[in-house]
């Protein structure tokens, strides 16, 4: 007799807790800060058994680093407006949308705690930064494809990224689109 197989859902009820769980973990920076809630907190915001996250990410700051860099990530896909001027302006509209949006400063004060909370927060932090790069290396590529002079994509982190990033986490004046395509302007 053959051993039978366990069925796998892709989309399924593991989707399903990995979203409810992100969604958890992010309110609750939300609400209280990072570092002032539990695996407990969380299993009980989610609705699920605290095992269960033990079961999948193993400790609380290995599913921080992956909220982190899930949210961040997923968030700001790559224009393809057929100039750089247009591209870097779309994705700099989007990234300003992203980070002043309802848990946008939750998410980039996450991202920062664990850049400087050990060895899993280090990890997801150079994740983000690769993917950012990588991505940003592609939309750099097409416009070199063209003949367009395109910077490196350090230099659009610096430029337009950085600051961004800064002024929400200070709370400084709001990224009015005219100050985002300040930022473009000025690197271009």
């Amino acid at each position: 007799m053959s051993e039978r197989q366990p069925v796998r859902r892709p989309g399924g009820r593991s989707a399903r807790v990995a979203a409810e769980v992100h969604r958890a973990v992010t309110e609750l920076i939300s609400e209280h800060g990072y570092g002032n809630f539990t695996v407990g907190d969380v299993a009980a915001r989610a609705g699920v058994a605290d095992s269960s996250i033990y079961r999948r990410w193993g400790d609380l700051e290995t599913l921080l680093g992956e909220v982190a860099l899930a949210r961040l990530n997923a968030r700001s896909p790559m224009p393809d407006t057929g100039s750089l001027a247009g591209d870097l302006r779309t994705y700099a509209a989007q990234v300003a949308r992203e980070i002043t949006g309802p848990d946008g400063l939750a998410v980039v004060r996450l991202a920062v705690a664990l850049a400087n909370d050990g060895r899993p927060g280090m990890q997801a932090r150079d994740e983000l930064r690769d993917e950012r790069t990588r991505q940003l290396g592609s939309m750099l590529d097409r416009a070199r494809e063209r003949g367009e002079q395109a910077p490196d994509a350090l230099d659009v982190l610096d430029h337009i990224l950085a600051p961004m990033y800064i002024r929400v986490l200070f709370g400084m004046d709001p990224l009015t689109p005219e100050y985002v395509d300040a930022l473009v302007d000025r690197l271009l």
